[in-house]
């Protein structure tokens, strides 16, 4: 029966999320706002979720682009670097953290390991504490559900509410950012 297992997985979204700082939110959307250009990476299922959040801070209006594309360009002293890791520790987005800082862009990471490399390496840090597979690392908090699943759940929600955060500080409605959702397709 799935309807179950719907009320355990909300059940668990809302622990996790509940644990989400409202002050780490805030500072987000501070460097988001006032970043020239953002650049945003990640790996795996938290690339393909944190690629969303590139797309919504496009529709916002703001210069968004996702590192890796074709069509990024290149990053300059003030520009803001966002990386997404349920363990801190990919080994690819440190290579992208430690060249952004040698470029002089600040630096979020996302994780759920607010003591992973990283995070030490970032400016700033939102944590998401959901376990992850993929860490040694203990979280407070456990899963029924596979894998990283509760992890990348409650990313994506997150990021959809610092994604609203971002259209108030902005002063936007969802209208105005429609208006430059994608229409050649």
């Amino acid at each position: 029966m799935i309807q179950p297992k719907f009320e355990r997985i909300l059940e668990e979204l809302k622990m996790t999320l509940s644990e989400v700082s409202e002050e780490q939110v805030a500072r987000m959307v501070e460097y988001i706002v006032k970043a020239p250009h953002i650049y945003f990476a990640g790996v795996g299922r938290s690339g393909n979720l944190i690629r969303t959040f590139a797309m919504r801070m496009m529709h916002a209006g703001l210069n968004a682009y996702v590192v890796g594309d074709t069509a990024t360009p290149g990053a300059q002293t003030g520009d803001l670097l966002i990386v997404g890791s349920g363990s801190g520790e990919t080994e690819s987005l440190k290579a992208y953290v430690a060249k952004a800082k040698r470029l002089g862009l600040s630096v979020i990471t996302i994780t759920s390991f607010a003591d992973s490399s990283l995070a030490q390496a970032a400016d700033h840090v939102l944590q998401i504490p959901a376990p992850t597979p993929k860490s040694d690392k203990a979280s407070r908090f456990t899963s029924f559900q596979p894998m990283a699943n509760l992890y990348e759940q409650s990313f994506l929600i997150c990021l959809d509410a610092i994604s609203m955060e971002v259209m108030e500080a902005l002063g936007l409605d969802s209208d105005t950012m429609f208006k430059r959702h994608a229409n050649l397709e």
